[in-house]
């Protein structure tokens, strides 16, 4: 059984900063990434992690303020987020994948088979 456990949410003033987990098992994945939903917005990808030698990507919205480490332990992903503001307001939703796409298909939610619950993140102005 695949599960994926995010943990780290919370409220936080803007221009502070913030870092989410996120463990999964069950599964070996190729890609794990963080995506948020805002009220009324479509959900987006904000950062990912794939393959064996740890190709990260990005939202440009959160370029150079968020960062996943490249030490990641395998089957989980750390989501530092610094420089916060009040649109990062969101669910933010742990996702992984085990299969091969071209790598801009990773900034597609459809990329992602399997989700955890979700956290939330305030950032208060």
């Amino acid at each position: 059984q695949v599960q994926l456990v995010e943990s780290g949410g919370g409220l936080v003033q803007a221009g502070g900063s913030l870092g989410l987990s996120c463990a999964a098992s069950g599964r070996t994945f190729n890609a794990m990434g963080w995506l948020r939903q805002a009220p009324g917005k479509e959900r987006e990808l904000v950062a990912g992690i794939r393959g064996s030698g740890g190709t990260t990507y990005y939202a440009d919205s959160v370029k150079g303020r968020f960062t996943i480490p490249g030490d990641n332990a395998r089957n989980s992903v750390y989501l530092q987020k610094n420089s916060l503001k009040s649109e990062d307001t969101a669910e933010y939703y742990c996702a992984a994948n085990t299969r091969y796409y071209s790598h801009s298909y990773y900034y597609a939610d459809r990329a992602y088979e399997y989700w955890g619950q979700g956290t939330q993140v305030t950032v208060s102005a």
